[in-house]
């Protein structure tokens, strides 16, 4: 399979009980959960910006992909996250950048696009519909930092976000969590906001839901139907990127089997082994582990 990834590449400032750490971040962590469940066969291109001052901080898995969509620019975002327990998490950003300049002549040679917005100014609404408009196969959204917006002080905060019917009609697969969900529609219940999402045509409606699980909406003969997928029980090593791996996961089985069932199953399976892996390194494993 050929396929392409969007999003900004961000470093991650970690503030966690007091301890303050560095890592790639950003699209950084899609990349790396589809770079490593795929086989010999595929080959994943990245439509990303990079500075040279922080390139190596993200070699270990940007060398595995094709860069001809890479963009050099004077700086990446940073993004300062504060975690707290049981709470969402804090985000303040600096060094904003402008949208991707998506210079990529024919989308229909692919086979899937992953769209992960990762600081929501990585494409514009009109980069949308153009996409939706030059592409033929599957799209997989998550609204990710989309949802939020940025004040005066570059904090990010939840709010509605404006058009979202029209970032709707571009999406076959749409991925939120249970706080995102909240900023596509003027409503308030989940099941009523998925009947909404589906209406636009979207496809398959993901909510992932935490250390609980995961559940998927899809419209059968006009009935909306539902699976839901408890989290695996593991010991936590780490979260955060959790959610990109998982749709990572859920995108590459999707265009490869066209299973919705099977595909979120094998997305839990992913985000397990890797919020159970202390080590990057250990997520070499991770083809095996979800295909076993």
């Amino acid at each position: 399979m050929k396929l392409l990834v969007i999003g900004h590449t961000v470093k991650d400032i970690i503030v966690l009980h007091n301890e303050v750490i560095t890592k790639p971040g950003g699209i950084f962590y899609s990349v790396m959960g589809l770079s490593n469940l795929a086989d010999e066969q595929d080959s994943v291109f990245l439509a990303t910006s990079l500075d040279e001052e922080n390139a190596s901080l993200f070699d270990s898995v940007y060398s595995s992909v094709q860069k001809d969509f890479f963009e050099n620019v004077e700086a990446i975002p940073k993004v300062n996250l504060m975690h707290n327990d049981n709470m969402e998490r804090e985000e303040i950003y600096e060094n904003i950048t402008n949208n991707l300049k998506l210079k990529i002549e024919d989308y229909n040679s692919f086979d899937g696009i992953l769209i992960n917005m990762i600081t929501g100014f990585d494409i514009t609404l009109e980069q949308m519909e153009d996409i939706r408009k030059n592409y033929n196969g599957i799209i997989y959204f998550d609204v990710h930092t989309l949802a939020r917006g940025l004040d005066e002080n570059y904090k990010r905060d939840f709010r509605k976000i404006p058009n979202f019917s029209k970032w709707a009609k571009c999406i076959d697969i749409l991925q939120a969590n249970e706080s995102e969900l909240l900023t596509l529609s003027e409503k308030d219940d989940e099941l009523e906001i998925i009947r909404e999402l589906l209406s636009y045509g979207i496809n398959i409606v993901i909510i992932t839901k935490d250390q609980r699980g995961a559940r998927i909406f899809s419209m059968k003969k006009s009935e909306i139907i539902s699976t839901f997928a408890s989290s695996i029980k593991v010991d936590l090593k780490n979260k955060i990127g959790c959610g990109d791996v998982f749709g990572a996961a859920f995108f590459y089985n999707y265009i490869a089997s066209r299973d919705e069932v099977h595909s979120l199953y094998a997305a839990n399976k992913a985000a397990g082994f890797f919020v159970g892996s202390a080590d990057l390194i250990n997520l070499k494993s991770l083809r095996e582990y979800v295909f076993a």
